[in-house]
């Protein structure tokens, strides 16, 4: 791909090593149609990282949707069969409401899902992907672990109202440690459980730290120890950018068990989401296991940064430079990366400038 380099943009030149990536381990491509009914959305809207769909009306009277996701595609057109295990990549233009100009924008999306018999191997597989995603992106990138089991353990353990996990939940998300903490005052939640909501709130980072201050709870201890042998098995693996976050929160109607998100430096947001959704497919009717993530390829756009070039060299001519000198020269000058031939000095960035004068002493 390296004769490409210099025609393809950031989104495009990660798209090409991600999809390398996932082939690598067995994952095979699925393609599937701009358009979708729009009743599968409307009710899922809650599963959506957008709830806003564009919609119309085709020749035979039927709603549609311009896809807004892949993973609810990927669901309804899969089957169940015992003891197998489906592994699917996509690279799909999804269609969304942009947070930063909040008008739709069509969004170059990749992502997997693995979906059948999921066991402890095939999360390990995905976490493993999704940290080597973020490393394909970035040298300078984290994966923050969740685990929705734990976390459902310690609010139901609480004694708190529906309506009080729900607000919790918010909290925990936020990372609001003042409103939870009221929410367990108001509700008359004990001491005990207050200070493993605190611990969720409060406690992030090396997991070598983490892990220890989540044993002491002793509040869900079977979720627990699955996130302990997956977080030291990746660290077998060789992978060192995982942090304990439980803060990523996940829709719990429609999530369970391990949920991630990643980052990359030079990005406020999260550039990768993904986690365990048996929810989701229970809900579809499907009796499958089901894990996967995005990688949200339009915010690679905000890692173009002022040190960024718009062509490597210009090639200034004037009136004393002929059409076949000024093509000489450019065509010497693309040898060694983008050139753009300008009359009057430019206003674009570029690594170096040089007169057609001097690109024909180059030879």
């Amino acid at each position: 791909m390296d004769r490409y380099d210099n025609v393809l943009n950031s989104d495009e030149k990660a798209a090409f090593g991600l999809r390398d990536l996932y082939r690598s381990y067995g994952y095979r491509p699925y393609k599937m149609s701009k358009f979708e009914e729009y009743d599968l959305y409307v009710r899922n809207k809650d599963f959506l990282v957008s709830d806003n769909v564009i919609t119309f009306t085709d020749t035979n009277g039927r709603l549609m949707a311009l896809k807004p996701d892949v993973t609810l595609s990927i669901i309804k057109n899969g089957k169940d069969a015992a003891g197998t295990v489906e592994k699917v990549y996509y690279n799909e233009n999804v269609y969304r409401i942009s947070k930063g100009t909040h008008s739709y924008k069509e969004i170059m999306q990749v992502g997997l899902e693995c979906i059948g018999d999921v066991d402890d191997y095939r999360i390990l597989e995905v976490l493993t992907l999704a940290a080597e995603s973020l490393k394909q992106i970035s040298d300078e990138s984290v994966l923050d672990l969740s685990h929705l089991g734990i976390v459902s353990e310690v609010l139901e353990a609480s004694g708190l109202s529906d309506g009080g996990k729900k607000e919790v939940l918010t909290f925990l998300g936020e990372k609001n440690l003042h409103g939870a903490m009221e929410i367990c005052e108001k509700e008359g939640v004990c001491g005990e459980f207050s200070d493993a909501i605190k611990t969720l709130i409060t406690t992030y980072g090396d997991p070598r730290t983490v892990l220890p201050v989540l044993r002491s709870m002793g509040i869900g201890k079977k979720s627990l120890a699955q996130l302990e042998s997956l977080v030291l098995a990746l660290t077998e693996g060789g992978i060192d950018t995982v942090r304990i976050d439980f803060s990523v929160i996940n829709d719990m109607r429609y999530y369970n068990g391990i949920v991630f998100r990643g980052f990359v430096k030079g990005i406020p947001t999260g550039i990768l989401s993904g986690g365990q959704y048996d929810k989701m497919m229970k809900k579809l009717g499907r009796k499958s296991r089901a894990i996967g993530f995005a990688v949200y390829l339009d915010l690679l756009q905000q890692l173009q940064n002022s040190e960024e070039y718009d062509v490597d060299t210009v090639l200034l001519y004037d009136d004393t430079d002929t059409p076949s000198q000024i093509a000489a020269a450019l065509k010497t000058l693309q040898k060694t990366g983008t050139v753009t031939a300008l009359r009057n000095p430019p206003s674009l960035k570029y690594k170096s400038l040089i007169t057609v004068k001097e690109a024909a002493n180059l030879g």
